[in-house]
C-alpha cells in the first residue's frame, strides 16, 4: 500500500533522482525541489507525510542552513516528519539536527534499505497527528492598514507565526512598515502581557552597544552614576525587536550572537550572569545574504535570526492600499491637530496611486500630511500633491533593487528638506549617524546641513 506524499529537497538533481527510485513504491507523489525556496508554500499546499531535505545549499558546507530550514518546518508543519541528509556529516551536527526537532539523520552515500525503514517509522509515527492550519480570524492587526492581496499574504504568514517562540527576521525597503509588523507578532503572542521592546541598532554607537544592550553597573565608566538595566534584561519574558541589525560591526555581532545563543549576559561591571527569556525579532532593509558573503555579516548569526523571515512588499506593489493608507493619516492628522478632515475628489486618489513611492508608506505619509497642512481649502485636489514630491522620488528605470529604491528615497526626502540633515532623517525614521553612512554608501553627493 502506497502513502501520501514524500517532499525531497536537495540542489544535487542525481540525488533526486535517485530518491525517486528508491521511494517511488511507497509514496503516491514525490515532489522534488533543488532549492528550499519553495518550501513553506509546499508545506502548506501539499502537506506532505515526509520530508527529506538537504542540510547545504548554495556556498555554505557548515549545515547551518538545514537547521534553519528545519526549524522553519517545525513551525509551520510542527507533526510532519523531517529526515536531513547530508554529505558532510558530522555527530556533532546530528546531534543538533535531532535536538531541532529532526526525525533521523543520515549520511551520504546512504544504504538503501536504512533510508527505506527510516522512512517507515517517519511514517508510522507520524500519521493522524496532523494539526489544523491556523486561521486570522482573530488576529489583531495592531495598527496596519489595508487588504491588498500583497500585504493579506504576509499577515497569514505572521498569523501563523506569531504564536510560536521562533526568532523572526522582517526584510523589505526602508518605510514599509517593518515595525508594525514586528509589533503584531508580539502582540499576537502569549508574550503580548509582557515587555515590548525597540532598539535601532543602527543609530546606537559601538561603544555604548554593551552598556545600551546588557546594562551597567555603578562605577564601570566614568559616567556610569548608577546601576542601569540593560535592553535585553528589560525585555526579559516578552519580545525585544532589533531594528536595523545590518548596521551592526563585527565586534557587536559577536557580543550579540553571544546573548542569542546562550541567553545570557553579564551587566558592565559585574561577574554576575544573568539570564533571560526573549523572543528575538530583527528587521533590516540590507542584503544579509550577500553582506555574508562578502564578510560583513557572520554566517552564525544570520542563521540564528532568520529562522523565519517575513519579507514585505514596497507600497508600489500594494497600489490597492493607497488610498485607505492616505485616508488613514488624513484622518489621524486632523483628529490630532483639530483640523477640518478635507474632501479627497477622486481624481486626487487616482494621483496619489499612480506615484511610484520610493519612500513607501513613509514617504505617502509625509507627502498627504504635508498637502493637508498646506491646503487653504476644504477640498484635497490632484494638484494638492503634486507640490509635495519632487522629481527625485521617481524611480530610476531598470533600477527596482532594494538598495536602489533607498537610494532614491535619500536623494528625494533630502531633495525635499533642502540638504537639511536632521529633518530628512527624522522623515526617514533614521538616526543621523544612520543617513550620513546611507549618503556616503550611496556617494550622494548632496549639500547637507547640521542646522536644525
Amino acid at each position: 500500500m502506497k502513502h501520501g506524499t514524500l517532499l525531497v529537497v536537495d540542489d544535487n538533481r542525481n540525488i533526486l533522482t535517485t530518491v525517486k527510485m528508491v521511494t517511488e513504491q511507497t509514496f503516491e507523489r514525490i515532489i522534488c525541489l533543488t532549492s528550499p525556496s519553495g518550501l513553506v508554500t509546499r508545506l502548506r499546499e501539499d502537506q506532505p507525510d515526509v520530508v527529506l531535505l538537504d542540510m547545504n545549499f548554495s556556498r555554505f558546507t557548515t549545515g547551518d542552513e538545514g537547521l534553519t530550514l528545519l526549524r522553519q518546518i517545525k513551525v509551520f508543519a510542527p507533526s510532519t516528519p523531517v529526515i536531513l541528509m547530508t554529505g558532510w556529516a558530522s555527530i556533532d551536527l546530528a546531534v543538533a539536527g535531532i535536538k531541532a526537532g529532526a526525525f533521523d539523520f543520515i549520511a551520504k552515500p546512504w544504504d538503501n534499505a536504512r533510508l527505506l525503514d527510516s522512512i517507515a517509522t517517519a511514517l508510522k509515527l507520524g500519521s493522524g497527528n496532523r494539526p489544523e492550519c491556523e486561521t486570522t480570524d482573530s488576529f489583531d492587526r495592531r495598527g496596519i492598514v489595508g487588504h491588498d492581496p500583497a500585504l493579506e499574504k504576509v499577515l497569514s504568514t505572521v498569523a501563523r507565526i506569531a504564536p510560536t517562540n521562533a526568532s523572526v527576521l522582517i526584510t523589505g525597503e526602508s518605510g514599509t512598515g517593518k515595525e508594525l509588523i514586528a509589533e503584531a507578532i508580539h502582540y499576537n503572542s502569549n508574550r503580548r502581557d509582557k515587555p515590548f521592546v525597540k532598539v535601532n541598532l543602527g543609530g546606537m554607537p559601538s561603544t555604548l552597544f554593551e552598556s545600551e544592550m546588557f546594562g551597567h553597573k555603578k562605577g564601570a565608566f566614568t559616567d556610569a552614576v548608577a546601576d542601569r538595566a540593560g535592553r535585553f534584561e528589560i525585555a526579559d519574558g516578552g519580545t525585544i525587536f532589533l531594528d536595523e541589525i545590518g548596521e551592526l560591526d563585527m565586534g557587536c555581532q559577536v557580543k550579540l550572537l553571544r546573548v542569542l545563543q546562550e541567553r545570557r549576559f553579564e551587566p558592565l561591571g559585574s561577574s554576575r550572569t544573568r539570564t533571560v527569556d526573549v523572543r528575538v525579532i530583527c528587521a533590516t532593509n540590507a542584503d544579509l545574504p550577500r553582506m555574508v558573503a562578502e564578510k560583513r555579516f557572520r554566517e552564525d548569526l544570520f542563521y540564528r535570526i532568520n529562522l523565519i523571515t517575513v519579507e514585505l512588499p514596497p507600497l508600489r506593489s500594494r497600489r490597492g492600499d493607497i488610498a485607505a493608507l492616505a485616508d488613514h493619516f488624513i484622518g489621524r492628522l486632523c483628529d490630532d491637530s483639530g483640523l477640518k478632515r478635507p474632501e479627497i475628489t477622486p481624481e486626487a486618489y487616482r494621483r496619489l496611486s499612480s506615484f511610484d513611492f520610493p519612500g513607501n508608506i513613509r514617504e505617502l505619509k509625509n507627502i498627504v500630511e504635508r498637502a493637508v497642512l498646506v491646503n487653504s481649502g476644504d477640498t484635497l485636489t490632484a494638484d494638492s500633491f503634486d507640490g509635495s514630491r519632487t522629481t527625485a522620488a521617481q524611480p530610476a528605470p531598470g533600477d527596482n533593487t532594494i538598495a536602489g529604491n533607498e537610494r532614491r528615497a535619500i536623494a528625494s526626502a533630502l531633495e525635499r528638506n533642502e540638504g537639511n540633515i536632521s529633518r530628512a532623517a527624522s522623515e526617514l525614521g533614521l538616526s543621523r549617524a544612520s543617513l550620513y553612512r546611507r549618503i556616503d554608501k550611496y556617494r550622494l553627493n548632496k549639500k547637507v546641513s547640521d542646522e536644525d
